[in-house]
């Protein structure tokens, strides 16, 4: 090492010297912080004062940090079930059916689509954009608006279920039976999912594991929230009746100021539709006015790169002006 440094030039064997000099520094740093006399008195010190592996001491711990857990951990499972799932949206849409069989439909729309596409004289390209438009897209966009108005329809029902689970609770019947009480005789989607709920306890499950499976099926803050309380209310007990009414008066609360933000939004919004519907209603009415001027857009390989590139403009700014008058409650 030493001949080396010495066949280099004096300045770059004194830059190679420092950089050294400086890498056994850190890592003489390193070993001291881990393995010195302060960090192993840090770690008696922690071991004395943790003790969380001693029995009494866990017997001695507030109940406080066991519903910090337990809220802990359901917000890491809304957090790890975040994101598009085909089955969830599904059965979110009210939709019984299998996934294969769901994707087997959007194959058969899309090849149907490309051989119509074909036989109507379309290009190739053309024709796959339009099969994978008929067959991707369009599926997935009723499925979403399926999904998105039944669940719309659960949380304008959801505050009057708890209103009911509230008084059966206080006339003296339990949990379970008011949980009935609502899949027997209120309408879907609100009776459905509590009418699973209820066949998921006759089978063997607890309480708090068919309320996960109900978020899972149903995602939304106002069942997240019921099934919180719940879960808290079996370890920490209390009086079940009156924290439910505190949830119902949260819940009409966001009900409230989600439709006064609606309100708010729907000059936007309408906005919106126009400047995104104005394209289509003149390509429409050139074509139905003069076909033939509109005609050269789709005859000619140029009129083919500008009917794209204005189709991608017009895609991204609806989705631009979707995110823009979307408001998360």
């Amino acid at each position: 090492m030493l001949e080396l440094l010495a066949r280099l030039p004096a300045e770059i064997a004194a830059i190679v010297t420092v950089l050294l000099a400086a890498l056994g520094v850190l890592g003489w740093s390193m070993y001291t912080l881990i393995h010195g006399s302060r960090a192993r008195i840090r770690r008696r010190l922690a071991a004395i004062a943790g003790g969380a592996s001693h029995p009494r001491r866990q017997a001695r711990l507030p109940k406080r940090k066991s519903v910090q857990a337990r809220l802990k951990q359901a917000e890491g499972t809304r957090t790890r079930r975040r994101g598009y799932r085909l089955r969830e949206q599904l059965m979110q849409a009210g939709l019984h059916v299998e996934v294969w069989h769901y994707l087997a439909a959007c194959a058969v729309l899309a090849l149907l689509t490309f051989g119509v596409a074909l036989l109507m004289a379309l290009t190739p390209p053309w024709a796959l954009v339009a099969a994978v438009v008929a067959g991707v897209g369009l599926p997935k966009l009723t499925v979403a608006l399926m999904a998105r108005r039944r669940v719309g329809r659960f949380t304008a029902q959801f505050a009057d279920a708890i209103d009911v689970v509230v008084r059966g609770i206080r006339s003296g019947l339990p949990l379970g039976e008011c949980i009935n009480i609502i899949g027997r005789e209120m309408p879907d989607p609100i009776g459905t999912e509590f009418r699973l709920i209820t066949e998921g306890q006759k089978l063997g499950l607890n309480l708090q594991e068919v309320l996960a499976r109900a978020v899972d099926r149903m995602p939304i803050p106002e069942l997240r929230y019921f099934s919180i309380v719940i879960a808290i209310q079996q370890q920490t007990g209390g009086n079940l009746a009156d924290t439910l009414v505190k949830l119902t008066d949260v819940l009409r609360a966001r009900k409230r100021m989600r439709e006064k933000v609606q309100a708010f939004a729907s000059e936007a919004r309408a906005s919106a539709y126009i400047i995104g519907s104005l394209p289509i209603i003149v390509i429409l009415a050139l074509a139905v006015l003069s076909p033939q001027y509109i005609g050269i857009l789709f005859t000619t390989e140029t009129g083919h790169v500008l009917l794209f590139a204005g189709a991608v403009t017009e895609i991204v700014g609806l989705l631009v002006m979707r995110k823009m008058i979307n408001f998360d409650m």
